[in-house]
């Protein structure tokens, strides 16, 4: 079956970076678009970057265009999502998925990502 494992979440001051993994199992990951996704307290979920299968395209939120960068390593069978200039307003939790920004289908169990001082 389908496993997404998100880990690197926690505290981070503002203007600070975080580095979140998502290690995949049970579907062959290279054949698969990727997404990270979030959501805020009180908010609904919100698609945040999305890559291609061969990592050679990217997409991202206007929110965090600039400041966070996705990538993947196929051999590894894990997403990554490298978040700087970090801003209260990006704390939540987020979620690692299969497929691209309409797409989405499977998620993981989500990680806390809190940015205050």
């Amino acid at each position: 079956q389908v496993q997404l494992v998100e880990s690197g979440g926690g505290l981070a001051q503002p203007g600070g970076s975080l580095r979140l993994s998502c290690a995949a199992s049970g579907f062959s990951f290279s054949a698969y678009s990727m997404s990270w996704a979030r959501q805020a307290p009180g908010k609904g979920l919100d698609w945040v970057s999305g890559i291609y299968e061969d990592g050679t395209t990217t997409y991202y939120a206007d929110s965090v265009k600039g400041r966070f960068t996705i990538s993947r390593d196929n051999a590894k069978n894990t997403l990554y999502l490298q978040m700087n200039s970090l801003k209260p307003e990006d704390t939540a939790l987020y979620y690692c998925a299969v497929g691209a920004r309409k797409t989405m289908t499977y998620w993981g169990k989500g990680i806390l990502v809190t940015v205050s001082s």
